[in-house]
């Protein structure tokens, strides 16, 4: 099969990168099967320029508030339009089963629609200023705005991050994956078409120390939008900082999932399932650390065993629509799972499912695994000697399918245990007792926070962490917001005999003046 070039998006055309190519794999075969041009740092500064330009410009920073709300429901439109062949080059560079993409994919229209609705009905505020002044708030855009993607939902992650930016009327430079990048260049067009400006939206793929680094650092980049993790979160925010720009970041996660002995088993070990291994466990809010009452721990272990070494019997190709789950992402990634689970292992903890690289033949479709990245459902308890708390893997993010479960016995030990890291980005409580829902919630140490439910998502809902997981939140009004500022307007409507008995500072002789 040839190997496809794609380009950068730039402007209005796709541009030649003057960095080092791209090599894109397929992480069910390791297959290089698309190179992709690189943005070098001279092309990052001329698409930067570029950008501002057409912000000064006002076609689309001051386009009036409907127009921008029509283009992106135009974009919801063309986006539906081409899902098939999106959600099948998305397949191909994940890795990610085509069933998780079909039922993914289609929800991204959702938030260009929400956008456009809340720039539609944006009410603005009119202040109790005292005095006879009529003193109103505006939002108004920010500039070029860098946005900063990771591999595993390229798609999903880019549009929470491309909605808001547009409908606040900034310019946006997207820096996908270097893993990833051929989706976002696709919505480049799409964004085209639908009637976005040139200009306004660019697509720069390349990798983090040269594009990104010459991207986040810009002096003409007034905010930086990154999903990634805290390492990198950590020296992007210190480069922004630097130069006086807004910045949002969903960082890294270990999500606790506690299962009390009030709520339904069943359910609970289906929420566990999905919340652990739902893209083979590649998501920032996957649930890491299981965490369940004594009384049913047992039941839980033996239901949850049974439910993983039935996914991992029907792991195979991700086309196939009968897969159950997808590879890793790459070569680097299975190494960094495997090191923590053989550290693990090596301590003296238990497997019970799992635990080591698929290498045969798929039992469900002939896929053989020792081509791609596979790993399969993996779970991790307590051994004879060893406590699973005790181990690098309760504290350090896998990125992978692999799930580590302990014990507990009351609820101040349950949040003990919970909010036992450094992270605080998502969580989640099964049980039938909506008192103890509510205590256990309001206790939790994270950002979002689910009841008898797993990795809900709506454009509408804040999503972002505290702690080490992040700074501010996508989602919502509040990601709207932080792609715009506040402009105050301040207007004196006394007359003007009024206005000189009380605001002529400097006359002769002597009397009360305003201030303030």
């Amino acid at each position: 099969m040839a190997v496809e070039t794609y380009l950068m998006w730039v402007g209005e055309i796709e541009k030649e990168g003057r960095a080092e190519q791209l090599a894109v794999e397929d992480p069910a075969t390791g297959e290089i099967f698309a190179h992709c041009h690189a943005a070098s740092a001279e092309d990052v500064d001329e698409a930067i320029r570029y950008a501002d330009a057409v912000f000064k410009s006002g076609v689309w920073s001051k386009a009036p508030r409907h127009t921008r709300a029509d283009t992106l429901e135009r974009v919801a439109e063309l986006l539906t339009k081409n899902l098939p062949r999106l959600i099948e080059l998305e397949v191909r560079q994940t890795g990610r089963a085509i069933r998780e993409m079909k039922a993914q994919v289609p929800t991204l229209v959702k938030w260009f629609k929400y956008y456009a609705s809340l720039i539609r009905t944006e009410e603005r505020s009119v202040l109790p200023t005292i005095g006879k002044l009529h003193n109103w708030i505006d939002r108004v855009p920010l500039g070029v705005v860098a946005q900063i993607t990771p591999f595993n939902h390229p798609m999903l992650i880019a549009v929470k991050k491309i909605a808001p930016a547009l409908a606040a009327g900034n310019s946006v430079v997207l820096k996908p994956s270097e893993l990833t990048p051929l989706t976002s260049l696709e919505l480049g067009k799409l964004l085209k078409e639908a009637g976005v400006p040139d200009g306004v939206f660019n697509v720069l793929p390349g990798d983090g120390m040269i594009t990104g680094k010459a991207l986040v650092s810009h002096r003409l980049i007034k905010k930086v939008d990154v999903t990634g993790g805290t390492p990198a979160g950590r020296a992007i925010g210190a480069i922004v900082g630097g130069n006086l720009a807004h910045y949002t970041a969903e960082l890294g996660g270990k999500a606790p999932l506690i299962v009390f002995d009030k709520a339904n088993v069943d359910a609970a070990v289906n929420g566990i399932a999905f919340g652990s291994f739902i893209a083979s466990g590649q998501t920032c809010v996957a649930a890491t650390r299981i965490i369940v009452q004594n009384a049913i721990l047992k039941d839980v272990l033996g239901k949850l065993k049974n439910k993983a070494e039935s996914i991992e019997r029907r792991m195979g190709s991700p086309k196939n629509p009968e897969s159950m789950m997808g590879p890793l992402i790459s070569a680097k990634q299975l190494v960094n799972v495997r090191m923590l689970v053989d550290d693990a292992v090596k301590s003296g903890v238990e497997i019970i499912s799992g635990g080591k690289r698929l290498s045969g033949m798929s039992l469900l479709d002939g896929t053989d695994f020792s081509k791609g990245y596979f790993y399969p459902p993996t779970i991790l308890a307590d051994g004879p000697r060893t406590k699973i708390v005790d181990t690098r893997i309760w504290r350090e993010e896998a990125f992978g399918p692999v799930i580590v479960v302990v014990g507990f016995d009351t609820e101040e030990e349950a949040l003990e245990l919970a909010n036992d890291s450094e992270f605080g980005l998502g969580a989640a409580i099964w049980t039938q007792d909506l008192s103890q829902a509510y205590r256990v919630s309001e206790a939790i140490e994270a950002g979002i926070c689910w009841v008898n439910t797993h990795h809900r998502n709506d454009p509408s809902s804040p999503w972002g962490g505290i702690k080490s997981s992040g700074v501010g939140s996508e989602n919502g009004i509040d990601a709207y917001h932080a792609y715009t500022t506040t402009k105050s307007t301040i207007i004196n409507y006394a007359s003007v005999e009024e206005t000189f008995a009380s605001d002529d500072w400097f006359r002769e002789g002597t009397g009360e003046v305003r201030y303030g």
